[in-house]
């Protein structure tokens, strides 16, 4: 397997060089794109110096160095990739030495069109460890809870069927190129948070995923006081208006999918619903409240109503 590595760079200086050389310890990695967003401290500077050491390393920047945000960044690298699987990594991140130990195996079945990891997590500041904590107040693995392949992932990811997780990260995702050219997706450019839970979303129902190693680590998030991540507190209004943004998107693709399941869609649909009155304060939110329910009864016999009604900083 020859692979491209993808890693959208922004205000990165501290990290990118502990990132590339965890990537250039793969034999099978044969391009590493190193893609700038409009970074403002030196970042590309360095992005040039390890494109002149290394041939493996290309450097692509958005027009007039802009900064677009990081779904448009990764999305910039899934065009220019040229190898047969494609892999993501963060700037401010890295793998471990058994990234592809599950790949290699799972990719000689045709039908795999992508494989999904566990990622561990290390603080580099104690401000970034409290910052983190406070949104994901859990230190173990970002991971799924069993494994599974095919349209449970699907059904697993969005809780149709409980007790499988809800997010695998992309750091620690691999995917064949030819499953992208079929399905033309992309990440949701209007997005700036949950952009990579929307794509995973998606990418479980057009393609073939499968589980690698979900019970240990093949990549490491770093935990610091800029992790994109850990911005928005749990429950606020930003945090409920970017759960409504996340929602909108998958509402809108799957109404655009005639085989989607109707629980699915629903589900999507209420999600949207209560995260976008939770949002909302003051009369604006019961008037939008009870114009919902009278539309969707459904809404009045789940969980989501608790969440619509929060009162939200």
């Amino acid at each position: 397997m020859t692979i491209t590595a993808i890693i959208p760079i922004y205000n990165a200086a501290g990290f990118i060089e502990k990132a590339v050389d965890s990537v250039r310890q793969f034999p099978e990695v044969k391009e590493i794109l190193l893609i700038d967003d409009g970074s403002k401290d030196g970042s590309l500077t360095i992005c040039r110096n390890l494109e002149h050491q290394f041939p493996e390393v290309k450097v692509l920047t958005h027009p007039d160095n802009e900064n677009r945000g990081v779904s448009a960044t990764r999305n910039i690298g899934m065009d220019y990739a040229t190898q047969d699987f494609i892999a993501f990594l963060d700037a401010d991140d890295y793998w471990l030495p058994n990234r592809f130990d599950a790949e290699r195996e799972l990719f000689k079945n045709p039908k795999v069109d992508g494989v999904f990891g566990a990622i561990g997590v290390e603080f580099v500041t104690e401000a970034g460890k409290k910052k983190y904590l406070e949104v994901i107040n859990d230190t173990g693995l970002t991971t799924v809870y069993h494994p599974a392949e095919g349209k449970e992932v699907f059904y697993g990811l969005t809780q149709l069927k409980p007790d499988f997780g809800t997010f695998f990260s992309l750091i620690a995702t691999t995917l064949r190129r030819s499953a992208l050219e079929k399905t033309k997706l992309r990440l949701n450019e209007n997005l700036r948070m949950h952009e990579d839970k929307d794509f995973i979303v998606k990418l479980s129902w057009h393609c073939h995923l499968k589980s690698g190693f979900i019970e240990r680590a093949v990549a490491i998030r770093t935990g610091h006081e800029e992790n994109t991540f850990s911005s928005v507190q749990n429950f606020s209004r930003k945090f409920f208006s970017n759960q409504h943004l996340l929602y909108r998107s998958l509402y809108e693709w799957a109404k655009s999918i005639r085989e989607m399941p109707s629980e699915a869609l629903e589900l999507f649909k209420l999600k949207m619903l209560s995260s976008k009155i939770a949002a909302l304060t003051g009369l604006k939110k019961y008037t939008y409240f009870v114009i919902s329910s009278i539309l969707n009864p459904k809404l009045l016999k789940t969980r989501y109503r608790y969440y619509a009604l929060r009162e939200n900083l």
